[in-house]
């Protein structure tokens, strides 16, 4: 009687998750600024006619071809820091945050700067909400840099993601005040704060979520704890 020769079972595979679904929505989200971005810099460059909308902009052009400038290289190359497979290449990720940290400073810092000096057309309802936020992601940026100098990868992680997701916030803005437009009819001033708050909050909110996914999975990862050996100790 021939022997039956049993194969252990195999092992299960586990299938990799697709890297650039996140990133490429998070690149299409970015492209609404910067389209605007690109008219604002076209009117100012073409010599457009003045109006009460762009008047500062044409007073001061400095601080709004800064922020226009360093937002589009913050959230085009800060979406690719978002893939997993050039995340956890040291060399990319380094070069890559060499340009996002001064970007991203840029970007709040101007952004900040015109929210003080900028006469808006509309008054000053929104300031608040606009120096609160942009603060809030200038804050993320020197904590996400003070934390990789202390080898903090997690810490560094968290408040990067933190600054990107309210660098973004224009394009999610756009998104829930076109809905509005369409279905309710032109805004007020303080409609406006309230949506442009609520692009913020929402992106904030989808930023703490995602922070806390990958904390439950890298605890969720560790099965036991792992002394690690001293460099004496054999191999």
């Amino acid at each position: 009687m021939p022997t039956q020769t049993i194969s252990p079972a195999a092992a299960p595979v586990r299938r990799s998750r697709p890297q650039w679904p996140v990133p490429a929505g998070l690149i299409l989200l970015s492209l609404i600024p910067v389209i605007f971005g690109a008219l604002r810099l076209a009117e100012l460059s073409s010599g457009a006619a003045v109006t009460p909308q762009n008047a500062r902009f044409f007073a001061s052009p400095v601080p709004v071809v800064t922020h226009i400038a360093s937002v589009t290289v913050y959230s085009l190359l800060g979406a690719f820091q978002f893939v997993p497979e050039l995340r956890g290449r040291r060399g990319w990720h380094r070069i890559a945050g060499r340009i996002l940290i001064p970007a991203g400073l840029l970007a709040a810092l101007s952004g900040l700067w015109m929210s003080v000096f900028y006469p808006l057309p509309d008054g000053y309802t929104d300031v608040p909400l606009r120096l609160f936020f942009g603060s809030a992601m200038l804050v993320s940026i020197v904590l996400g840099l003070f934390a990789i100098r202390r080898r903090d990868f997690t810490g560094h992680s968290a408040w990067m993601t933190r600054a990107y997701a309210i660098a973004v916030g224009a394009g999610t803005q756009a998104l829930v005040g076109i809905p509005w437009l369409l279905l309710v009819g032109p805004t007020d001033v303080p409609t406006r704060a309230v949506l442009l708050g609520a692009g913020w909050v929402i992106n904030v909110a989808v930023a703490e979520y995602v922070i806390h996914r990958r904390a439950r999975r890298a605890a969720g990862g560790v099965r036991r704890p792992v002394s690690t050996p001293s460099p004496a100790a054999p191999r």
